[in-house]
């Protein structure tokens, strides 16, 4: 059969746009600049990785459900510095958790700003900075972790760090138990452009941790933001890590979240999705060690026409795995959820526990989702479920609570909450449950 040739050229014409914005992305996230060697032989490798690849499309099976044509027609520019108006100070300052007020990193539009920063009375053997900081001992031991986790290669992870200049970094040594929470938080300020913020995370053998991971902006224009964590936890570690974003309703946020898991490490994640225009999470959980434990809780809040994508892959490699997903939308007026999670359990990866649960609350009659749970499984001796809800609210319940005095608005906020609740309980500082306003 014959393909009309006005079929071909439209094709070939999107093809040749998304060709020169992923061109246009890489030029702007190499103008940043380092002076450590090794790092520019980093961003080398990783710009040739993004050059071998193409700008996603919905024609691509991993993005099928998630368009990024709006983003096309952003023209971005180059970032700004990282200095924040006297004015914008005060602003700021209602984003600081008092749980994490001795150990706080703040980056503007990706750029440490050591004047916002709080570090003080650490313990010994933490590591808390930003990369280009360090003694050139700590900058060679982390040349061994920096962009060494499985999917480095996919492109937006590749393009980030392409342009990678600094980083936040957060060290802790083995058998040390860290009390006191610490507090990442990434400020948007420039628009429009391309914000790229990272951070490494290691926990060393019998060591625990609890990370903050925040996203947040001081500015309603355009921008861009595509960020990476990633976090190596070694045997018997534990890590809690919290990640909220809340950007504002024109912004454009693409996320990667890297996790390699040691033998009998405990990681622990629980994922506040708030703002952006279309925001995009990817979870890669990768088990390197058997009897490793993961809980990854998710709450993604949309209206208007926002687009919030979560994907996640668990690869459980090793026997004895167990590993807990639940993931929650709320989807009002035109928002369009998606959930992408897949578990991979291979033959080698005998008697592991694995459960995964998406649900998913329509708050309008126009609101859309599509969710994707997936189970591979190979090995034969293992427990594994999987399955997705979608719903609305029950006018019995609203009806019920009217019954009691409550007037249907607030019954139905009431019932929202309670719908969240499992999520936002989860996350371990008071200070931040409650700035998680639904």
């Amino acid at each position: 059969m014959s393909i009309p040739s006005t079929s071909v050229s439209v094709t070939s014409s999107a093809a040749q746009t998304r060709a020169a914005y992923l061109s246009h992305l890489l030029a702007l996230a190499q103008r940043s600049e380092t002076t450590l060697p090794w790092l520019r032989e980093l961003r080398d490798h990783a710009a040739v990785r993004v050059q071998e690849q193409t700008f996603p499309s919905t024609r691509d099976e991993e993005w099928r459900f998630t368009d990024l044509s709006d983003l096309l027609a952003v023209e971005l520019a180059e970032v700004g510095g990282a200095e924040v108006q006297a004015a914008k100070l005060a602003e700021l300052a209602k984003f600081y958790l008092p749980e994490a007020d001795q150990s706080r990193l703040v980056f503007v539009n990706g750029i440490y700003a050591p004047q916002l920063s709080s570090l003080h009375h650490l313990p010994e053997g933490l590591t808390i900075g930003n990369l280009v900081n360090l003694p050139e001992a700590a900058q060679q031991h982390l040349q061994t972790y920096l962009a060494k986790q499985t999917g480095a290669e996919e492109v937006f992870t590749a393009l980030n760090t392409s342009g990678l200049s600094d980083a936040a970094v957060v060290q802790v040594r083995k058998n040390l138990v860290v009390e006191t929470p610490i507090h990442l938080l990434f400020v948007s300020t420039s628009s429009p452009a391309l914000i790229q913020p990272r951070a490494l995370v290691i926990a060393e053998p019998n060591s625990a941790l609890t990370i903050i991971e925040d996203h947040v902006t001081l500015n309603e224009g355009v921008y861009f933001t595509n960020s990476v964590t990633e976090i190596w936890l070694g045997d018997n570690a534990q890590a809690n890590h919290t990640r909220v974003q809340r950007d504002n309703l024109a912004a454009f946020h693409i996320g990667k979240t890297a996790v390699s898991q040691a033998r009998t490490s405990r990681y622990t994640c629980t994922v506040v999705n708030l703002g952006a225009k279309l925001a995009r999470h990817h979870l890669g959980i990768h088990q390197t060690g058997e009897q490793t434990e993961t809980t990854l809780n998710g709450l993604t809040v949309l209206h208007g026409e926002q687009v919030g994508d979560t994907h996640s892959t668990i690869a459980l490699t090793k026997p004895y795995g167990t590993t807990r997903q639940i993931q929650k939308n709320i989807v009002d007026d035109r928002a369009h959820a998606v959930f992408n999670g897949k578990v991979f359990v291979p033959k080698e990866a005998q008697l592991t526990d694995a459960g995964q649960l998406n649900r998913n609350l329509l708050l309008s009659s126009k609101a859309r989702v599509d969710t994707k749970p997936q189970l591979e499984i190979v090995a034969d001796n293992v427990k594994c479920t999987h399955g997705a809800t979608v719903g609305q609210l029950e006018t019995d319940e609203v009806f019920y609570l009217q019954s009691r005095g409550i007037d249907a608005d607030s019954a139905r906020k009431l019932l929202v909450h309670a719908f969240a609740y499992e999520v936002i309980e989860s996350i371990p500082l008071a200070s931040l449950r409650q700035h998680i306003q639904l």
